[in-house]
């Protein structure tokens, strides 16, 4: 039974741009560690950074957290599995959100502006 979802778009532009304007300051506050690493190792690191900008903000719409009792942006770390499959895992004060009772499964997409991603929450009942 599906518990939550989300759906996020942005342009590859706006992210680019945040970046230009705020430099580290907006990277450190929005990607960890891990998405910085592989997001800027590519050649088209903006539309990378634009992916995982967009799966964080369909995972919180998913979950319906709201701002108010904790999100944090850097509580969500976007990964691809070796099959490129991409992959969230919940930190911080989401790490106990989905439990063993829920998954959470997301799927990305971009053109040459744009890049979409979609969070599932699945309950396993």
């Amino acid at each position: 039974m599906i518990f939550g979802i989300g759906i996020d778009i942005i342009e590859i532009e706006r992210v680019a741009k945040s970046v230009e304007k705020f430099g580290n300051r907006f990277l450190n506050k929005i990607f960890t560690e891990g998405e910085l690493k592989y997001s800027l190792s590519k050649k088209n690191k903006n539309q990378h950074l634009a992916a995982r900008f967009a799966a964080k903000e369909a995972i919180a719409k998913a979950l319906a957290t709201g701002w108010s009792k904790g999100f944090k942006w850097k509580d969500i770390d976007i990964y691809n599995e070796k099959s490129g499959l991409p992959k969230a895992e919940l930190k911080g004060n989401l790490k106990n959100f989905l439990g063993d009772d829920k998954s959470l499964q997301i799927s990305m997409s971009h053109s040459e502006n744009y890049v979409t991603c979609v969070a599932i929450i699945y309950t396993k009942k």
